[in-house]
């Protein structure tokens, strides 16, 4: 796919110079799989204090039966 950008070219430099990345298009790659995984870690960081737990759970008596 082929998509025409406008970066802020002084940003567009920085990338470059911190990164080893040879072309513009594998450090713009790069930077949306690291902005996805963020992203997905803090969806995941969101769960937290909302899912109940029994607390009648022994889970050390279920780690024997195996």
């Amino acid at each position: 796919m082929v998509t025409q950008l406008n970066i802020n070219e002084s940003l567009l430099q920085e990338a470059l110079a911190l990164d080893d990345q040879a072309t513009i298009d594998a450090l713009v790659e790069t930077a949306l799989r690291e902005y996805i995984q963020r992203r997905k870690r803090l969806k995941v960081l969101d769960l937290f204090g909302t899912i109940d737990y029994d607390e009648a759970y022994d889970y050390k008596q279920q780690r024997q039966q195996a």
